[in-house]
């Protein structure tokens, strides 16, 4: 059965953030991802790990901004990352080396990058090109520290212009860039929003080694994996048949919100580890 990561940007929303850290100890999960560490210092979310025996097993790179601080408020002023962005190379650079200094705090194998909006005014040419060039570079420097960089491809109904949107798409953009720390991010979700045959797409991605992270949601609300309209325990079954031994991050929002203890009722999806 597959290893399940809590996402703790959206998971446990009743509490404050540095709370969640135990509350997902206590419903048994053994990781972590959430979207951002930046507005945190990393010897602070390293003692939260530590003191309820978990892992850290992704976050993501800045969306934006060009030093600690613009960086830790990117996210909320619209910046959906940068590394197809021309013009935004030192930018981007700055933001790749602030989350491999926390990727070593936290003893994190991987970060994801974000692609960025593309503008109607770029030539779509030029932001692929600038796209494989930052992570041609970001790869090049993670690789020094052993760490994994992650693309994702998202689905522009959540998120309008993302350069990212389809599995090939990231798939070939792998290839292009050719180093070996480059993975592909595969959001389930936002797979069945833009594409759909997710059986079909696990079956054909995994075999290759590239995708070394997988994230569930239902669809299409983005609640518990059991709501909705994908059967969830068939593509568990289907993880495991094709051997996929990463994590599967928990990125959802509980149906019941910021209820007190909701998060922890809507588990009743996750299967057990014998």
């Amino acid at each position: 059965m597959p290893r399940f990561a809590a996402n703790l940007s959206m998971l446990y929303p009743e509490l404050p953030f540095m709370a969640r850290f135990e509350a997902a100890k206590n419903d048994g999960f053994e990781a972590v991802e959430y979207l951002f560490p930046y507005a945190f210092p990393a010897h602070e979310l390293a003692a939260a790990l530590k003191a309820n025996a978990l892992q850290q097993v992704l976050f993501n790179a800045p969306p934006g901004g060009a030093d600690p601080v613009t960086c830790a408020q990117a996210w909320d002023a619209g910046e959906r990352g940068l590394a197809c962005l021309p013009g935004r190379e030192a930018d981007f650079q700055f933001g790749v080396q602030l989350a491999l200094d926390y990727a070593q705090a936290l003893h994190c194998p991987r970060i994801h990058v974000m692609a960025g909006l593309a503008s109607i005014d770029t030539d779509p040419a030029q932001l692929r090109t600038t796209y494989v060039n930052n992570l041609r570079w970001a790869a090049r420097l993670a690789a020094q520290q052993g760490v994994e960089v992650l693309i994702e491809p998202i689905n522009p109904r959540d998120m309008p212009r993302y350069f990212l949107n389809r599995q090939d798409h990231a798939h070939e953009i792998v290839q292009e860039v050719g180093a070996p720390n480059l993975k592909v991010q595969m959001d389930l979700y936002h797979c069945q929003v833009v594409e759909g045959d997710l059986s079909r797409k696990l079956r054909q991605y995994l075999p290759t080694g590239r995708v070394t992270h997988i994230q569930v949601a239902g669809v299409p609300e983005r609640h518990e994996p059991d709501q909705g309209e994908v059967n969830y325990p068939y593509l568990f079954a289907l993880l495991d048949e094709l051997g996929y031994t990463g994590w599967v991050g928990c990125e959802y929002r509980p149906r019941l919100g910021a209820v007190t203890g909701g998060t922890t009722q809507g588990l009743g999806w996750r299967p057990h580890r014998e």
